[in-house]
């Protein structure tokens, strides 16, 4: 039962996840394109269930739909690409180069009533371009944009300003400025309606934080989360049935991994509002089994301002939520206990968990539990050690450097969009042979295939970070290369584990 019902909150994610990245991209029906992302979790599913998980899948139906459905997938994406083009004109919308999505300028829906540029207008637009700073060379008119393409006289920055400045003082809002590079590395500038510019659509009114909303999902993930802390510490639903007051010894857990989540959250939350980006309050998600949740997030309502934004907002969860998940994680693991390690001993088991497909938590296990800890052994958590070691995984997923994940956004921002693109699909590919020696992130290996590599750009998505935000970044990728990457041998082996 548990199995199904993990597959039902897979394909709500699933479905949200595939509105969200392509629905805007093509015409083919969000429903197709998510039965086809599902695939291959439900045709395994229900092959366990009918064999269960000791008779051996064979290899085409365990390989098969790993193959043919991304494949299936990206043909269905295609096709339904070819209808955006109007007759007797280029296809301007985002276009796939070599697989990899490139979304030049963020979607705008094409019932836009705002009226094109004039003549008249061209002419002011063109004066808004001092050639000093950006000389204009070419106006471009497209079905969802204007496109300037010139030549950059001085810093990106300085440009963008300018630029901007003047479009703004000329057009008041009914643009947003884009500052992008073209495939060929030449910056351009990019005009695009501005839906928030049309009073009749109140949009720019609508109320962005539903702190009700908030509040109500915060206490029912709380409610659940320390039903499920119970459970995980060994309170069975009859003993719960029978006395309610047994439900308090999932409190640890519940306030840990609560803490974790929110921290990581507030710290998206906070450096967005530091930088006047539109976005909600944290929503929890509450699940009734399990984990008890299966996390928070936040919806930004407008535009990055530029790639410094991008990288302090996309790097503030992940740091602030490290920050807080070690110290649970460490007094966790130090109160947790040592079993005999097994075949059972796996990345989910935290009955029997073998620490060492992780450098980190490796090296955190030994720290923890020092000489009790050995070559022999596997840990059994600690409900509060669970809370750390979920926040841990948590840590690592956002930041795989892959699309509208934290760690996307952040080598978007260090490395151009074009790059973090290219990153996110080696990206994708060390995931999926490290999941052939790890089959349990199989699931998400296969998540990362479906999901588009390339985010949104900012609207200034030509200057470059400073040193300092380097090596944070840096730091970012090497805090999720010592979690995902095994333990080496020499180091076990130095450390008895």
């Amino acid at each position: 039962m548990e199995r199904w019902l993990l597959i039902i909150l897979l394909g709500l994610i699933t479905y949200f996840i595939v509105k969200r990245s392509v629905a805007s991209i093509t015409k083919t029906p969000v429903w197709l394109l998510w039965l086809v992302m599902m695939t291959p979790a439900l045709i395994w599913s229900v092959w366990i269930g009918v064999n269960g998980q000791t008779k051996q899948m064979p290899p085409a139906l365990m390989w098969g739909p790993f193959v043919l459905c991304p494949l299936l997938y990206w043909l269905l994406i295609q096709w339904g690409r070819r209808d955006f083009s109007e007759p007797g004109t280029k296809e301007t919308q985002a276009t796939t180069q070599g697989g990899i999505t490139n979304p030049t300028v963020p979607v705008v829906k094409e019932e836009s009533t705002l009226r094109p540029i004039s003549k008249q207008e061209e002419t002011e637009l063109r004066n808004c371009f001092p050639w000093g700073v950006y000389y204009l060379q070419n106006v471009e008119y497209r079905p969802q944009a204007v496109l300037c393409r010139g030549k950059l006289r001085t810093n990106p920055e300085s440009a963008y300003k300018t630029v901007r400045e003047n479009i703004e003082a000329e057009f008041g809002d009914r643009f947003f400025v884009i500052f992008q590079e073209s495939l060929n590395g030449t910056p351009f500038f990019a005009l695009v309606p501005n839906p928030q510019a049309q009073p009749k659509q109140g949009r720019a009114n609508e109320p962005v934080t539903r702190p009700v909303l908030a509040l109500g999902l915060l206490l029912i993930t709380l409610f659940t989360t320390t039903v499920a802390g119970a459970q995980l510490g060994g309170v069975s639903p009859k003993q719960l049935e029978a006395d309610s007051s047994v439900l308090l010894q999932g409190l640890p857990y519940a306030l840990a991994l609560m803490t974790i989540l929110s921290i990581h959250e507030l710290g998206h939350y906070l450096a967005a509002r530091f930088y006047k980006v539109r976005t909600t309050l944290p929503y929890f998600m509450p699940i009734p089994f399990f984990l008890g949740t299966f996390g928070a997030f936040i919806q930004m309502r407008s535009p990055i301002p530029n790639r410094k934004a991008l990288f302090d907002v996309g790097i503030a969860g992940p740091l602030a939520g490290f920050i807080v998940t070690l110290p649970f994680l460490i007094w966790g693991l130090a109160h947790s206990d040592v079993v005999p390690l097994s075949d059972a001993s796996r990345i989910f088991n935290f009955e029997s968990l073998n620490p060492r497909f992780s450098l980190l938590l490796t090296l955190l296990g030994k720290l923890a539990l020092g000489s009790q800890f050995t070559a022999q052994t596997a840990i059994k958590l600690h409900p509060v050690a669970i809370a750390g070691y979920v926040g841990l995984i948590v840590t690592a997923l956002n930041l795989i450097p892959v699309g509208q994940l934290d760690g996307g956004h952040i080598v978007h921002a260090m490395f151009g969009q074009r790059t973090g693109a290219a990153i996110g699909q080696i990206t994708r590919l060390l995931v999926l042979l490290l999941a052939l020696l790890e089959k349990d992130l199989l699931l998400w290996a296969i998540i990362l295939l479906f999901m588009p590599v390339a985010d949104e750009p900012a609207l200034n998505d030509v200057s470059e970070l400073d040193n300092w935000r380097d090596f944070w970044g840096i730091l970012a990728l090497v805090i999720l290369v010592s979690i995902v990457l095994p333990a080496p041998a020499r180091i076990t082996g130095l450390l008895n584990i």
